[in-house]
């Protein structure tokens, strides 16, 4: 697990590069916010996740599987992850934040133009 990066992930280098092409400029893991967001437009009050489909617990999402071996302790960490997740969705509207999440899954190149260009959609409404 220690290889397992938390920042500069490649489903996250694929949003900036769309994002910042698109003529958005952003900051990068803003540590004063709740989670942390891996993009953060501070002007707008938009803060963007981008989840792993595994380490957050997609449900319905062929890529989050249940290990076979100590899956009762997997499934007790990734279901606190879950609940951080959720508490700092809540805590960024309490605060007057837009929180977006974008998942791994809708990242592949099947549906990569569609995320990006909805993604872009929405952020662009708060502009």
């Amino acid at each position: 697990m220690s290889r397992i990066r938390a920042k500069d992930t490649k489903p996250e280098i694929i949003v900036r590069k769309f994002l910042f092409g698109k003529g958005l400029r952003y900051k990068l893991h803003e540590a004063s916010l709740p989670g942390k967001p891996d993009i953060v437009f501070p002007k707008y009050k938009v803060a963007l996740f981008i989840h792993g489909c595994f380490w957050h617990g997609h449900e319905a999402c062929r890529y989050f599987i249940a290990p076979k071996t100590r899956t009762e302790w997997w499934l007790e960490k990734i279901g606190k992850t879950v609940q951080h997740d959720d508490e700092n969705i809540l805590k960024l509207h309490q605060l007057g934040w837009s929180p977006l999440i974008v998942w791994e899954c809708e990242l592949k190149p099947a549906k990569r133009n569609k995320t990006l260009t909805d993604l872009y959609t929405k952020i662009c409404q708060y502009l």
